[in-house]
C-alpha cells in the first residue's frame, strides 16, 4: 500500500488506501461465473485496476458494455503499439479489427505480459460483445473501425504539426470519449448536449495528452523502436532529435519543451469542464470525474519536472485513493481543478519561454472555477499534506498495526 515514510507525511492517505483496497478486493470477488464475462474482468482487474475499480459503479448492462469497449480498444492499442509488428502485417490488422470483434474464432499473438493473454483469448471478449444489446454493439464497432483507421494513418505518418498531435490523439482517444458518451446515450442514463462532440473528443484528448507527456521515457526507449508521439512543431524548438531531451546535458531545454507540452494539454480543461457539470446520473459522473482529477493532477506533478525524462512520475497511491474517495459532486472536481491548477501555477518559472502562456491558461480555468462558488465546500489536496503533531503518527501507527494484522490474517 505504501512505505510507512509516506504514511508518517501523508497520514490521511491511510484511511482512503484502506478503503480502495477493500473495494479492489470486492471487486475481484465479483468475477461473473460465465468463461467470457469471467475472462473480460479478470482481465480488466489484470491491465488496469483503478480503471476496473471505477467501473464497478456503473449498472449491469452499462458497466458490461464500457467493460467490453475498453477490451476491445485495449487489444487494438496492443496491435499499433507493438513495434516488433512488420508494417505491411499490421496495417490491415488495424483496418479490418472492428470485423474481429463479430469472430469467436479470431485471435492474434502480440504484446506481452497481460497483453498477449489478452490479444491470444481474444474470442472471449468477441463472444462478450456478441452478447450486448444492439445499439451499444453499433456504437463500439463503429468507434473500432475508425480508430483502427485512424491509428493505420499515422504507422505511415509521423507526428509534426500540432494539428497532427491533435488528430492522432483524437483516434486515439477523442474517439473513445464519443463512443462513450454513445454508450450513456444508449443506456437511457445521459442526454447530449449540442456540442457533445467537441467537448466528448475534449475529455479523451486531456487525458491522452496527459499519458503522452508522462510516458516520455517509456515510449522513447521502447524495443526494437522508439514511438514518438511529441510534435515535431514543439519539440523542434528545443533539440535536433526527440530521444536527446533524455540527456543530462539538454535538461534546460528538455523542461522548457515539457512545460510548453503541459500548456498544450491546459487548451482542453474547460471543455472537460463542461461535460461533467451536464451529467445526470451520479456513477457515470464519477467515471468520468476520477480520471479526469488524475489527469490535471498528473500534469502538475509533471510540470518543469525534469524527472519525466530520467524515470516514472505518477501520483502517489494515497492521493489516488482520496481522489476516488473524495469524486462525488461537481463540486469535488473544481475544487481538485483548482487545487492542481494552483499547485501548478506555483511552479511557473516566469523564465520560461511559455510562462505567460501557461498562466493565462491556469488562470481561465481558476476563473471557471471560483465563478461557480463552491470552492468552500471540500478538501484541498494542496494543504492536505502530512503533519508533525504527535496525535498523528500516533494515528498511523495504530492504523499501521490494524492493517499489518490484517494482511497477516488472510
Amino acid at each position: 500500500m505504501g512505505s510507512l515514510g509516506t504514511f508518517l507525511r501523508y497520514p490521511d492517505d491511510v484511511y482512503p488506501l484502506l478503503k480502495m483496497k477493500r473495494a479492489i478486493e470486492k471487486a475481484e470477488k465479483q468475477i461473473p461465473p460465465e468463461p467470457h464475462w469471467g475472462f473480460c474482468y479478470s482481465m480488466l482487474h489484470k491491465v488496469s485496476r483503478s480503471f476496473s475499480l471505477v467501473i464497478q459503479q456503473l449498472g449491469t448492462d452499462l458497466r458490461n458494455a464500457v467493460c467490453v469497449f475498453y477490451l476491445v480498444l485495449r487489444a487494438l492499442d496492443t496491435v499499433e503499439d507493438d513495434t516488433s509488428i512488420p508494417t505491411d502485417e499490421k496495417l490491415p490488422i488495424l483496418i479490418a479489427f472492428h470485423r474481429h470483434i463479430y469472430d469467436t474464432d479470431w485471435h492474434y499473438s502480440c504484446g506481452t505480459k497481460e497483453y498477449k493473454v489478452l490479444m491470444d483469448q481474444f474470442h472471449h471478449v468477441a463472444a462478450a460483445f456478441l452478447e450486448l444489446e444492439k445499439g451499444y454493439q453499433e456504437a463500439i464497432e463503429e468507434i473500432t473501425k475508425r480508430m483502427g483507421a485512424g491509428m493505420a494513418k499515422f504507422i505511415c505518418q509521423e507526428v509534426e504539426t500540432v494539428d497532427d498531435y491533435d488528430e492522432y490523439c483524437h483516434y486515439v482517444a477523442g474517439l473513445v470519449g464519443l463512443g462513450l458518451s454513445k454508450l450513456f446515450l444508449a443506456s437511457g442514463s445521459e442526454v447530449l448536449l449540442p456540442d457533445w462532440e467537441q467537448i466528448s473528443n475534449s475529455m479523451g484528448l486531456f487525458l491522452q495528452k496527459t499519458n503522452i507527456i508522462r510516458d516520455y521515457l517509456e515510449d522513447i526507449n521502447e524495443i526494437p523502436k522508439s514511438r514518438m508521439f511529441w510534435p515535431r512543431k514543439i519539440w523542434g524548438k528545443y533539440a535536433d532529435k526527440l530521444e536527446d531531451l533524455k540527456y543530462e546535458e539538454n535538461s534546460t531545454k528538455a523542461v522548457h519543451c515539457l512545460n510548453e507540452m503541459v500548456t498544450n494539454a491546459l487548451t482542453h480543461i474547460e471543455d472537460c469542464l463542461k461535460y461533467m457539470a451536464a451529467l445526470r446520473d451520479p456513477s457515470i459522473f464519477r467515471f468520468c470525474a476520477i480520471p479526469q482529477i488524475m489527469a490535471i493532477g498528473t500534469l502538475a506533478l509533471c510540470y518543469n519536472n525534469v524527472q519525466v525524462f530520467r524515470g516514472v512520475v505518477k501520483l502517489r497511491r494515497g492521493l489516488t485513493a482520496k481522489v476516488i474517495d473524495r469524486t462525488k459532486t461537481m463540486a469535488d472536481v473544481y475544487g481538485a481543478f483548482h487545487d492542481f491548477s494552483c499547485m501548478l501555477k506555483t511552479k511557473v518559472d516566469k523564465n520560461d519561454p511559455n510562462a505567460s502562456m501557461t498562466l493565462n491558461r491556469l488562470e481561465a480555468v481558476q476563473k471557471v472555477c471560483r465563478d461557480t462558488g463552491v470552492l468552500h465546500k471540500r478538501k484541498s489536496y494542496i494543504n492536505d499534506k502530512g503533519q508533525s503533531y504527535n496525535v498523528y503518527i500516533v494515528m498511523v501507527v495504530i492504523l499501521l498495526a490494524i492493517v499489518f494484522a490484517y494482511l497477516r490474517a488472510n
